[in-house]
């Protein structure tokens, strides 16, 4: 029985070396594995850091560029702006122009036709002769009718008629 207890004893002994030796081998294992997991978790933090920092730099660069879009908008807004009212300007000026050229050519036609009303009928009718009949109408035209008809009857009976079809019109 004793040599059964120390056989028993030595198998376990052996066992225990045995189941020693793969423990040490397991912990050896887990050991280096857990310093390339550490060494991987290392170079994953190291790519979220360095990802995280392009996002900020990514983002801060969009920002700029927003900015710098919102100030360029603005500007052209604003130019826009000045255009329209310069267009406004000019345009109420040329209404402004009109107004002063319409009453000048009304205040020429005036005073050319109460010169022509002063005048006697055959020297208004030999100058109205000799201009073009657009104009001589036109002329015309502000007189009255009677000194029309003494200007008429001492011109030329083809440039009158010619004179009275404009008249008519």
């Amino acid at each position: 029985m004793k040599f059964l207890v120390i056989l028993s004893l030595f198998f376990t002994s052996i066992f225990a070396l045995e189941t020693s030796d793969k423990l040490f081998e397991c912990t050896e294992i887990f050991k280096q594995r857990k310093s390339e997991l550490l060494v991987e978790l290392e170079r994953i933090d190291e790519q979220k850091q360095a990802l995280q920092s392009l996002k900020t730099a990514t983002e801060a660069l969009l920002k700029e560029k927003e900015t710098r879009l919102n100030q360029q908008e603005e500007a052209v807004n604003k130019k826009l702006d000045e255009i329209k009212q310069r267009e406004e300007n000019t345009k109420a000026m040329l209404e402004k122009n009109e107004k002063a050229l319409a009453e000048l050519k009304s205040t020429k036609l005036d005073k050319v036709s109460q010169t022509f009303a002063k005048m006697k009928p055959a020297s208004a009718a030999s100058v109205l002769a000799d201009m073009p009949l657009e104009e001589a109408a036109n002329i015309l035209q502000t007189l009255k009718p009677q000194i029309i008809g003494k200007i008429l009857s001492k011109m030329d009976a083809t440039k009158a008629s010619e004179l009275t079809q404009l008249l008519s019109k």
